[in-house]
């Protein structure tokens, strides 16, 4: 649990640690498990996800990446439509997400997808757990994009 929450957390990004791997790559392989770790996540947090792991495993939460390509199938006759209720995007910007395509702008996506994308927050120096590593910046973007909300 520590190696993975680290290696896409932006500690790790700062570090210079190298997220790309080969397709044939162990996923923990190469992954450092620092110590101390980053002052985001206790070790009761982490002894917290890992009791939660251990009793209901992990296939549920890999499941949801399993069926990906079921998702596109099922999804195809909506696949033109907009969502059009206003919405926001946060995330770290050393996030891995936003660099999983090649030569895709996930952001970019979005505003085509989205007809009311009000927010887009990328949080410096911040991961893929962007809430726990900046929970103050993350709870201001959250109030900005209500407060937008309530004023229109």
């Amino acid at each position: 649990m520590r190696k993975v929450y680290y290696w896409a957390s932006g500690d790790a990004s700062l570090a210079g640690l190298k997220v790309d791997k080969p397709a044939d790559a162990c996923l923990l392989e190469g992954l450092p498990d620092p110590q101390p770790f980053p002052a985001w996540l206790t070790e009761a947090d982490l002894d917290y996800y890992t009791e939660q792991f251990q009793r209901g495993g992990f296939r549920g939460p890999l499941n949801r990446y399993r069926t990906s390509d079921i998702d596109f199938a099922q999804q195809d006759e909506i696949k033109e439509k907009k969502i059009e209720q206003p919405s926001a995007f946060i995330a770290g910007s050393l996030d891995p997400v936003l660099r999983f395509v090649p030569g895709v702008d996930i952001v970019e996506m979005m505003r085509k997808q989205m007809s009311d994308l009000r927010l887009v927050e990328l949080i410096d120096c911040a991961g893929h757990w962007v809430q726990q590593e900046r929970p103050n910046e993350v709870n201001a973007a959250i109030t900005r994009f209500l407060r937008g909300l309530a004023s229109a």
